[in-house]
Parts: C-alpha cells; structure tokens; sequence
C-alpha cells in the first residue's frame, strides 16, 4: 500500500482546524466553517484515502503557507495543478527542482528573458517568488493523478474565489496577473480602482504567440509597485 499524505484538515469540537499560515487563518477562519467547505474536505480526505492525488496533502496550502496575506504584492491565477507524477507543489505553474520545464512555465520565463532581461532559470520552482510577495493561487488545489479538471466543481473554486474577494477588499496596491479565459472571469470580483489587473492570452503553447509574448506583465507589475512605494519582484 502505498504511503498517504499527511492532510492538513483536522475535525475539532464541531469546527474545522485548518493548518495554514496563521495571517491566512485570520481572514479565512469564517469560511473555513461554512457548509461548502466541510463537503470539500469530506471529498478531499476520500480522494486521498482512495486515489493518487496532487499535490502532496502537506502542500495543498503551500502557496498560502510561503506568502502570508499581509505579505502578497502580486497574485498569478491559474486553474488545476498539474496532475503528473513530482509536479506539483501547491504553486501555480510551479515546478520542483529537477522536473523539466511545463510549456507554459517555460513560456512565463521566455516572456521575462525579452522584457527585463533576466535569463531562463535553472529550474522552475517559483518558492522564490512567492517569499516575495507574488501569490501563485489555483483556482482547484487538488486534482487526480493523469486527470486533469477532477476536482473542479467541488467546491474549491468557491474557496478560492473568496480568496480573490478578501485579497480585493482588504488590501490595495495588488497586482492581479490574469492569463487565460479561466482567469480572466475572477476580473468581476477585483477591485480595479484600489488594484492593477493585468489581462492576457495563457502562456501555453496554443495561445502565447497570440499575446502572451510581448504583455510586458512583468515590467508593468514591477513599474506599478514602484509607483506605490513598494519593492518590485526579482523575477
């Protein structure tokens, strides 16, 4: 049999105990004892017991735990986690040290090579990233192993959406990378007038010499932060 993950839902005297950073349980909390996401974890606890899962359970809120709430200058959406062996880790397009490059990661790192210069890392894990504020949320943290889209529907995206909503609402001067269609739906719940939402084609194969190439997403975020005070991202 092979070995579970450890799991980060803890049932507690009626209540849900989430391990996650403690700034994100803060905000979290009420949401964390709704009826939604009892069900979700219900489904989650058995798709683990029952099936290969990605992420590993103790990094389904890795992008939470590596970028606290108070820390976030930037949020990158993207959809599913990537569902083959050793992929992922709890970060959007995010990949461990030693997986080869996806090709929409590689295409994020050629889009950075032509507007700041900066040349394709050795690797493609973005954990440097996020210690800098850049919140690489997916809209489902889970996803079953070679099946892409498994666990949408099921309640995560209703988690993650009030994510997006409490980012807009609580916070100013956030940068909002949206690529793709799919991302481009949770502009509705961002607050354009306290944040700059940038919007463009996905960076996969499919769609990036269409737009992606060339949005200058990543001189735009950091000239933005500079103009409020902030620190740009090393990226």
């Amino acid at each position: 049999m092979r070995e579970r993950p450890v799991l980060l839902f803890l049932q507690k005297h009626n209540t849900m105990d989430v391990k996650i950073e403690e700034s994100w349980k803060a905000v979290l909390q009420n949401d964390f004892e709704k009826p939604y996401f009892a069900e979700l974890i219900r489904f989650v606890k058995s798709e683990y017991r029952e099936q290969q899962i990605y992420p590993p359970g103790n990094l389904i809120f890795n992008a939470f735990n590596l970028c606290p709430f108070n820390n976030i200058r930037v949020v990158i959406i993207g959809q599913d986690p990537y569902h083959g062996p050793g992929q992922a880790h709890g970060l959007c397009f995010s990949v461990l040290p030693g997986v080869e490059f996806p090709p929409s990661l590689r295409n994020i790192f050629k889009e950075i090579q032509q507007d700041i210069g900066s040349p394709i890392p050795a690797n493609g894990d973005l954990t440097r990233w996020a210690t800098q504020g850049v919140f690489l949320l997916n809209a489902t943290l889970t996803v079953r192993a070679h099946l892409a889209g498994s666990h949408q529907r099921k309640g995560w995206e209703t988690f993650t959406n009030e994510v997006i909503r409490i980012i807009s609402q609580q916070k100013e001067n956030v940068v909002f990378l949206l690529w793709g269609a799919y991302a481009q739906q949770k502009a509705e719940i961002i607050d354009s007038t306290k944040h700059l939402v940038l919007e463009s084609v996905h960076p996969s194969p499919l769609s990036a010499s269409r737009g992606f190439f060339g949005n200058h997403h990543f001189s735009r975020a950091n000239q933005f932060l500079e103009s409020k005070g902030l620190s740009p991202i090393a990226w």
